[in-house]
Formats: structure tokens, sequence, C-alpha cells
């Protein structure tokens, strides 16, 4: 591990890497209290569109740990980023929560329901039927279908449940209109974290859970992977795989052992 001691920064993922649920994984104190004391740039950079970065770092606060707002990059905000760059002053009909939806508003993306320009799906709890029928009515009139992120399912303290690539596969399915996904494995999350921390790509290491967002995202982004077993991969997961991570561990704790 003494060549990732020496990475000027480290970009890690947080739902089966940092926590599950409402619950601090197993080394994660150490970790983050060893990345502060050697003046290492950190970023979390999490596909979940749930929460605002002030929220995270409340959440981070309620389980022990503090790390201010300005550490943390959500596919929310990479969404809105995107969509600002398309099109400016664009309207979206959104199925999300509301950090989904602060972004887009930060963004000048305001919401419609009649004719909007975009159709996005993030996580939520508050996914129904009529939302989902809205949605392909308006993806059929000529809306272009966004998920914040492709991910099939999530780790949470309850185990594995449905995200918002499960969410959006009968929007998919049933308008025909294959979706572009923004989070992970899409460059472009990465290529904001590297931003974010004014570093070069060998100068960092990418810390997360999934090959197949994770550990692909670092790869095409020439950037050295760690994957952590303590989420949703196990170690026979690897071979299904035609490429594998730079490193492995059973947890963030392994890093500063």
């Amino acid at each position: 591990m003494k060549e990732l001691k020496n990475k000027i920064g480290f970009i890690c993922d947080m739902d089966g890497v940092i926590y599950h649920g409402s619950r601090i994984l197993d080394g994660v104190p150490e970790f983050i209290n060893w990345m502060i004391e050697n003046d290492k740039k950190f970023v979390f950079l999490t596909n979940s569109a749930e929460r605002t970065p002030h929220e995270l770092s409340m959440k981070l606060e309620r389980m022990g740990l503090t790390v201010s707002p300005d550490h943390f990059y959500t596919s929310a905000m990479a969404t809105a980023e995107f969509l600002h760059s398309q099109k400016p002053d664009s309207t979206a009909y959104v199925i999300g929560e509301a950090a989904l939806t602060k972004a887009l508003y930060d963004h000048r993306i305001y919401m419609n329901d009649v004719n909007p320009d975009y159709v996005i799906v993030g996580e939520t709890r508050t996914y129904s039927f009529e939302k989902i029928e809205k949605a392909i009515e308006l993806v059929l009139k000529g809306a272009k279908l966004i998920g914040t992120n492709p991910d099939i399912t999530g780790p949470t303290e309850r185990g594995i449940m449905p995200a918002t690539g499960a969410l959006i596969s009968p929007i998919e399915i049933a308008t025909g209109k294959k979706a572009y996904f923004v989070g992970k494995p899409n460059p472009l999350m990465l290529r904001h974290g590297l931003r974010k921390l004014d570093c070069h790509s060998q100068d960092i290491a990418f810390i997360g859970d999934r090959m197949d967002t994770d550990i692909i995202a670092g790869i095409e982004s020439n950037v050295d992977t760690v994957l952590v077993l303590s989420g949703v991969t196990k170690i026979e997961d690897i071979d299904l795989y035609p490429y594998r991570p730079k490193y492995i561990a059973d947890g963030v704790g392994d890093l500063v052992k």
C-alpha cells in the first residue's frame, strides 16, 4: 500500500465504501483522519442524487465524522452541469428527490410537466405508476431521457435495494428510448472530481465498491483504482469482468494499516 499512501489525493465512492445506509463501515474514521492529518486532497464522488453536499456532510456528522460540504460531488450536480452545458435555461420533468431539483435550479433548469426538454430520473422514495406514465408520455412527445446514474441496485442497511437504473427501465422499455446516464461509469463524473482536487490523474487513486461503475470509470479515466469488498462486489465477482482493479482491499481501513 506504500504507493497508494504516496498519492496526492483520493476520490472515494460513498455507498458501500464509507457507509451502508446510516451505518459507518469499519476503518472509515481512521482513513478519513489519516487523509486530513497527512494533508491529502479528497472528494467523495457519489452516484446517488438523493442528498445535497450539505446533507451528506450532516449525515457523516451524525455518524461522528466531520467533513465539510465542499468535499462532496454528486450525480445530481453532474447532471445539472451537463444539461446546462448542453442547453442553457432548459426545462425538465423530474422523478427524484429535492437534492436533484435543487441542483437543477442552481443551474437555471426549471420544472415543466407539459413540454419539457428533458425527463430526468434519479433515486427516489416517491416512485409511482402515475409518475412513470407521465414520464413515458413526455418522452414519446420528444423529451430526452436522462438518468443521474446507471446503478441497478445499491447497498443499504436492509440489504440490496433498487437504484436509478432499475427505476428508469420501465420508461426505456415502454418508449423504446435509451436513457443517457451522467453518473459513473461516465468519465464526466471523474473529470469533475479531478477538477475539484486540482490534480492530474496519475496523482490520485479512485476507491469504489462496484466493478461495473467505479472501477471501469477509473480505468477509462487513466486513474489507479482500488476495489473495496465492503459493498456489493465479492472477491469471486472480479473474474466475471474483462478488466481488473489495480488494488483490492477489504475496506478503506486497509489503506492506512
